[in-house]
């Protein structure tokens, strides 16, 4: 009798750790959140006293993925967003989004709007000519949805600090990070 019991666990064994017998069915694996890179460029080495600064706020999407554009076509989406908060003074103008992509996705029937591969953000940074500090910081707070073809991640923060140098309205400035203001 023990030998018996003895196959007979030797089986069982065998049907849990091989299937064999059973039909195996294997559920698809949920893709991770992408991996998204949120960087601020300014369009100068230098800010110059008076003159406005111009900011890019630049969003790079992994292929397969895309972010709700600033403007959402239905209520459950989250949209991007930037909030900026500059100190001392400084007045930054009106975030300029991006030409969303019109797309459909097997989670939803109707077309939605969306960024993908790289999104940019741009927005003007005012530094008053009387403004003493030889530095500029300013913080600014980018919220988005990421999303692949099939579902949506939970929106996420990301807090960029920018700092640049400050010089005299006459002094040289050198243009820097073109790319990031086409």
């Amino acid at each position: 009798m023990k030998r018996t019991n003895q196959r007979l666990l030797l089986a069982v064994l065998l049907v849990c750790l091989f299937g064999i017998g059973a039909p195996l069915s294997v559920a698809a694996p949920t893709p991770p959140e992408p991996n998204i890179s949120v960087v601020g460029y300014f369009a100068t080495d230098r800010a110059q006293r008076g003159k406005p600064l111009r900011v890019s706020i630049v969003i790079d999407v992994p292929s397969g993925y895309h972010i709700n554009s600033n403007r959402p076509l239905e209520t459950y989406l989250i949209a991007t967003s930037v909030k900026v908060e500059p100190e001392n003074g400084l007045r930054a103008g009106a975030v300029t989004y991006p030409r969303p992509l019109m797309k459909t996705f097997s989670f939803s029937k109707k077309q939605l709007s969306v960024y993908e591969g790289q999104a940019r953000l741009k927005f003007a940074l005012t530094i008053p000519a009387n403004y003493a500090e030889n530095s500029v910081k300013i913080k600014a707070r980018v919220r988005l949805q990421s999303c692949n073809d099939e579902a949506c991640f939970p929106p996420k923060n990301y807090n960029l600090d920018l700092g640049i140098d400050v010089v005299g309205a006459n002094d040289r400035v050198r243009a820097t990070n073109g790319w990031a203001f086409k």
